[in-house]
């Protein structure tokens, strides 16, 4: 009999996560072809100079509400997890005064 697997489904707070990912990762891809657009557009009306500037300031005003979105959802609260261990303790040390906590750190 063949060992037994975990969930066939990612929790949904993992989907969420790596659809938010994969979102951050398609901004660029997005921007460029909404920056390249205008270049699409009939030359031979004339288009005029301040449509196209206009145009391509509001594309890169979405595409900054977009990023910032993006990057709230990306920095939300994270799942309680176990204590990181990196981080040097506080340790008391001796001084003229009241005692000071410095930290200490392990890495050389």
């Amino acid at each position: 009999m063949s060992p037994e697997r975990g969930p066939v489904f990612l929790a949904r707070r993992a989907y969420f996560q790596r659809r938010m990912m994969d979102a951050a990762r398609l901004l660029p891809v997005l921007g460029a072809g909404m920056f390249v657009l205008p270049l699409l557009w009939k030359s031979g009306e004339g288009t005029r100079t301040v449509v196209v500037m206009f145009y391509i300031f509001l594309c890169w005003s979405a595409l900054i509400g977009l990023g910032w979105i993006v990057s709230r959802r990306l920095s939300g609260p994270e799942a309680p997890g176990p204590p990181d261990r990196s981080r040097a303790p506080d340790v008391p040390v001796a001084a003229d005064g009241p005692q000071e906590r410095v930290r200490v750190s392990r890495e050389g």
